[in-house]
């Protein structure tokens, strides 16, 4: 355990921080998932509604630095090219 009241509220911190970190991260699954479900289904209809509030949040997520800003790039592009691959098809 840590001594100096300084290492003492960093992990303070990194634990609040943890935290937070951990529940954008687990909504930004969760709502791939869903968008990644409607497009297993053939709803092209709930896939294209789902598709603009699962980009804002993983962008909102690489904005943050939660993750990188190019895994979110790279997320959002593949996202894109599965909902044209739907809607093309």
């Amino acid at each position: 355990m840590a001594h100096h009241k300084d290492a003492i509220k960093r992990i303070r911190q990194n634990k609040r921080r943890r935290t937070y970190n951990r529940y954008y991260i687990s909504t930004m699954r969760t709502t791939i998932k869903k968008f990644h479900a409607a497009i297993e289904e053939g709803n092209t209809e709930l896939a294209s509604e789902l598709f603009p509030k699962t980009v804002k949040i993983v962008q909102k997520l690489g904005g943050k630095g939660i993750i990188h800003k190019k895994q979110a790039s790279r997320r959002v592009a593949r996202l894109h090219a599965t909902l044209k691959k739907l809607e093309t098809a």
